[in-house]
């Protein structure tokens, strides 16, 4: 009887300092220390050690952190570091997504691109550019022409297309706008010109305004202002009564 008792004693002793460890686990973790955290994980979980100021600490994690890739094993799932130049990548051979400096290519981060392609600062990864472009968003979509290159939808060009002219302010081709103009008014009344001994002779104005300014190279504006010679019609005297 006393040998029964003492197994049943010691069973609830593992019992209580298995409950009082569970309490003090985060979430996932299948065993844990006050010291160093988890010390395994639940099934499906990813063991990764953390930096807690001058110790490692464990978590366990349904997916890895940034900069880190999953192993799994019948004995335990952990997270591992990507390689130095790598910011994230799917196994220790392949990365994702380089650091600043490095450019993607087929897998690897690479401190310049091989021939024939333009490293893309903005996306880190070697990119087939357009001929001439710097910067590619996608795939023979340009965002930043080379220096002496005039950036239109996409492309760079040395001259601009038809229908288009160049900024060299903005390095852009913009579209050429053509000058229109409204239409005559009617004529002005007569004027006598000043210092003209030809009192009945005059000169008389129409106008007509610019609805649309050209551009540098665009079909400049005709003249909105015609002139004329005219003769000053004889006042009428009234009658005296």
């Amino acid at each position: 009887m006393n040998l029964t008792k003492a197994q049943d004693n010691a069973k609830i002793l593992r019992y209580r300092r298995s409950s009082s460890v569970s309490r003090l686990c985060q979430t996932g973790c299948a065993t844990c220390s006050t010291l160093n955290g988890c010390l395994s994980c639940k099934p499906r979980l990813f063991f990764h050690l953390e930096m807690d100021g001058m110790r490692q600490r464990g978590t366990c994690l349904s997916t890895c952190p940034r900069g880190h890739y999953g192993t799994r094993s019948p004995q335990i799932n952990t997270c591992t570091k990507c390689k130095e130049d790598c910011a994230s990548c799917f196994s220790e051979t392949f990365c994702t997504r380089c650091h600043p400096g490095h450019f993607l290519f087929r897998g690897k981060c690479e401190n310049s691109c091989p021939k024939g392609l333009t490293a893309n600062t903005a996306m880190r990864e070697c990119t087939d550019c357009p001929v001439g472009c710097e910067l590619c968003e996608r795939r023979n979509m340009c965002m930043r022409c080379r220096a002496d290159l005039y950036f239109l939808d996409g492309e760079c060009h040395l001259t601009c297309p038809s229908g288009f002219e160049p900024d060299v302010q903005l390095m852009q081709c913009i579209p050429q706008v053509h000058c229109e103009v409204g239409e005559w008014t009617e004529w002005g009344p007569c004027v006598r010109k000043r210092g003209t001994r030809a009192h009945r002779k005059g000169k008389e104005t129409r106008t007509r305004q610019v609805l649309r300014s050209p551009t540098n190279i665009g079909d400049p504006c005709p003249h909105v202002s015609e002139t004329r010679k005219c003769v000053i019609k004889k006042r009428l005297r009234r009658n005296k009564l």
